[in-house]
Formats: structure tokens, C-alpha cells, sequence
């Protein structure tokens, strides 16, 4: 097998355990009375983060993609996703803190890594939402938008 190749096969594992878990995420969020658009949206969130962003490169199991978060709402999705903007990045931060807890509820992550996950989330979204609205400010350079 060539590495491509290798690499394919690896993100369509993933990409069926990725189905497993996004059908048990929206079972669950309906189960807690979640509305059917409220549920749909975090759906379409957590599809794109776990079925785009964390097999573009080196395909990573949503299990792993925990420590994944700050790359993905500071970065990745700003210059990746066209539908970027400040009121996205929050949302996508409120469907990954929903979608990890069901997954600590399922044993899939440990209750100490959602934790932190969301202090990172609470103490990092003003500066991705600032780095949005950066980035879609044509009066600034590119290379002034992250400036950590």
C-alpha cells in the first residue's frame, strides 16, 4: 500500500467510528430535551470538527481531539470553513463542550480533560472570536490576524 493509501483507509475507519459517535450525540442531546434545530446544528458542528479538521492531516480519532480545540476554533476553522464568523466560533465552542461531555458520559474521554478543555475554551474565545473578526477585516494583513 502506498502512504496515501494508508492514510485513506485510516480516515475511513475513523470516519465510521465518527457515524457511531455523531448518532449517539444526537440521540443523547434529544434525549435531554434538546430542540430538533438546537440538536441538528451541534450535529453539523461536530461533524465538521471531527470529520474535517481532525482527518486533514494526520487523521486523529475524535477521542483524541480533545487537545485539539484551540488549534481548531483559533486557527483552522477562521481560515478553512467560509461560513467563519464571531458568532460561529462560539457556537462550534458550545457544540465541542456538548459533544465531549457525552462523550465523558459514554467513558470515551476522562472527566479531567473536559474540564480543562472547557477552562481553555472560557479563558481562549475572546481571542478567537477577536481573531475572526480580524481576519475578516480586509484593512489587515493576514499575518497580523493571530498575534499570540
Amino acid at each position: 500500500m502506498t502512504e496515501y493509501e494508508d492514510y485513506d483507509e485510516l480516515c475511513n475507519e475513523i470516519r465510521e467510528e465518527n457515524q457511531v459517535l455523531l448518532s449517539g450525540f444526537e440521540s443523547w442531546m434529544s434525549e435531554n430535551g434538546l430542540s430538533k434545530s438546537t440538536v441538528k446544528k451541534h450535529k453539523e458542528n461536530i461533524d465538521f470538527y471531527i470529520n474535517d479538521f481532525m482527518l486533514y492531516e494526520d487523521p486523529i480519532p475524535a477521542t483524541e481531539g480533545i487537545d485539539k480545540v484551540g488549534e481548531f476554533l483559533g486557527y483552522w476553522f477562521i481560515r478553512k470553513a467560509m461560513w467563519a464568523s464571531e458568532s460561529s466560533v462560539r457556537s462550534n465552542a458550545r457544540s465541542i463542550k456538548k459533544f465531549y461531555d457525552f462523550m465523558m458520559e459514554r467513558g470515551k474521554v476522562e472527566a479531567e480533560a473536559v474540564k480543562d478543555m472547557k477552562k481553555r475554551v472560557k479563558e481562549e474565545l475572546p481571542e478567537w472570536v477577536a481573531a475572526v473578526g480580524r481576519y475578516d477585516d480586509p484593512s489587515i494583513a493576514v499575518e497580523d490576524v493571530w498575534q499570540w
